[in-house]
C-alpha cells in the first residue's frame, strides 16, 4: 500500500478555499490509479513517487497545476490549449471541471506508473554543471547574521532544507507576513529545526 504524508495535508489545508477540493480530488485519483504511491514533499509542493517521480500538484493565489514527469506523456496530455499557461500539462486549474474526466486521468496515471516500472528516464541526462551556492535573500540573510545559533544551523543544512526556508520566506505577499517567517524561521533554526519539522517522521 502506499502512504500519505501528512505534509501534503498541511498544505492542501494551507491552500485557498478554491484549491482545496481540486487538491484532494487530485490526490485520490492518483492514490486510486496507483495504490502503491508514496507522497512527499519536494521544492515546497507534493510530488506523488513509485519507483521514481510520477506526477506533482501545486496551488497558488488563483489557480492550482497539475502535471506528470515524463517527457512520454506530453503527447498523451491534452490541456484544451492551455498548456503553458502554468506549471504542468493541464494550464491554470479553477476548478475541477477544468480537470479530465477521471478515467482518463487515472489511465495516465497508471501509464506514468508503468513507465517508472520499466525504468524509463523521464528526462536525458545531462552532465550537470558546478552548482550555484544557495543564497539566502537579504532580510533573512541580516537576521541570521544577528543569531548564531540559526545561522549555524543554516549554513550545515543541506540545499532542500535552505530552500525551503526561502521559499517560503519570498512567498510572502506582505511585508508583516513575511517579517513574521523571517523570525520564526530564525526561531526554529536556532532550535536546530527544519522548515517541516512538524512533520517529519520519528
Amino acid at each position: 500500500m502506499g502512504t500519505r504524508d501528512p505534509r501534503v495535508d498541511a498544505y492542501i489545508e494551507r491552500s485557498a478555499d478554491f484549491a482545496q477540493p481540486i487538491l484532494r480530488h487530485l490526490r485520490d485519483i492518483v492514490h486510486a490509479a496507483c495504490p502503491q504511491v508514496v507522497e512527499t514533499i519536494k521544492w515546497g509542493f507534493p510530488h506523488f513517487e513509485h519507483k521514481g517521480v510520477l506526477c506533482s500538484m501545486a496551488s497558488f493565489k488563483a489557480h492550482c497545476a497539475f502535471g506528470f514527469w515524463h517527457r512520454e506523456m506530453r503527447g498523451d496530455v491534452a490541456a484544451g490549449g492551455k498548456a503553458g499557461e502554468a506549471m504542468g500539462q493541464y494550464g491554470r486549474i479553477t476548478r475541477l471541471s477544468d480537470l479530465p474526466r477521471d478515467v482518463a486521468l487515472k489511465a495516465l496515471v497508471c501509464k506514468a506508473a508503468e513507465l517508472n516500472v520499466s525504468g524509463v528516464k523521464s528526462v536525458t541526462a545531462v552532465k550537470a554543471g558546478p552548482k550555484k551556492p544557495l543564497v539566502a535573500p537579504d532580510d533573512l540573510a541580516a537576521a541570521l547574521a544577528r543569531n548564531r545559533a540559526a545561522l549555524a544551523t543554516f549554513e550545515n543544512f543541506s540545499d532542500s532544507h535552505k530552500r525551503e526556508y526561502i521559499a517560503w520566506v519570498v512567498a510572502a505577499k506582505r511585508q508583516e507576513t513575511r517579517d513574521r517567517r523571517v523570525a520564526t524561521a530564525v526561531e526554529w533554526m536556532a532550535e536546530g529545526k527544519a522548515k517541516e519539522w512538524r512533520y517529519a517522521r520519528p
